[in-house]
């Protein structure tokens, strides 16, 4: 069903930008970076966060890490992540298909600079199967996020 959610807001939003299903699964960020040829640091990755009773998105690039002072500061407080079923309650997208896209419940959506150096990304689609191809900075306008800051810089 949230696959459909995400089909939904493209053909609405962004008809140009086609949903890509795998008979792999995607539900990590290795099993995503194989399934749609790219390399691990080029999959858009989800966070399912909450600061106190906020809920909220942050997309980042496959290998990032929260770093959590710079989460804290950006978010008010320490993040922590949802759990399975929260995520699911919240998003409508199971574990390991959660995108900023087709949301259940409107949620404030932040995009980490991580992934602004990358012509192209892979976010999920709703789906542990499923993801799109697009710019970072078409997906933030797509979803009205803000950029921050948030993620570790080494690697």
């Amino acid at each position: 069903m949230s696959v459909e959610s995400v089909r939904a807001f493209f053909l609405e939003k962004a008809p140009e930008i086609s949903v890509l299903e795998s008979d792999k699964s995607s539900a990590t960020v290795v099993l995503a970076a194989e399934a749609f040829g790219v390399r691990p640091e080029e999959i858009a990755k989800t966070l399912s966060l909450r600061v106190g009773e906020r809920s909220f998105l942050v997309v980042t690039k496959g290998t990032a890490r929260l770093d959590n002072k710079k989460a804290k500061a950006a978010f008010g407080g320490k993040p922590r992540m949802l759990n399975a079923e929260e995520v699911v309650d919240v998003t409508g997208h199971p574990v390991g298909g959660v995108c900023p896209f087709g949301l259940k419940t409107p949620l404030q959506i932040y995009c980490d600079v991580s992934l602004k150096g990358f012509d192209e990304v892979v976010p999920a689609a709703g789906s542990t199967n499923s993801a799109v191809r697009i710019s970072p900075q078409r997906m933030a306008d797509l979803v009205a996020a803000e950029w921050v800051d948030v993620c570790q810089t080494q690697e």
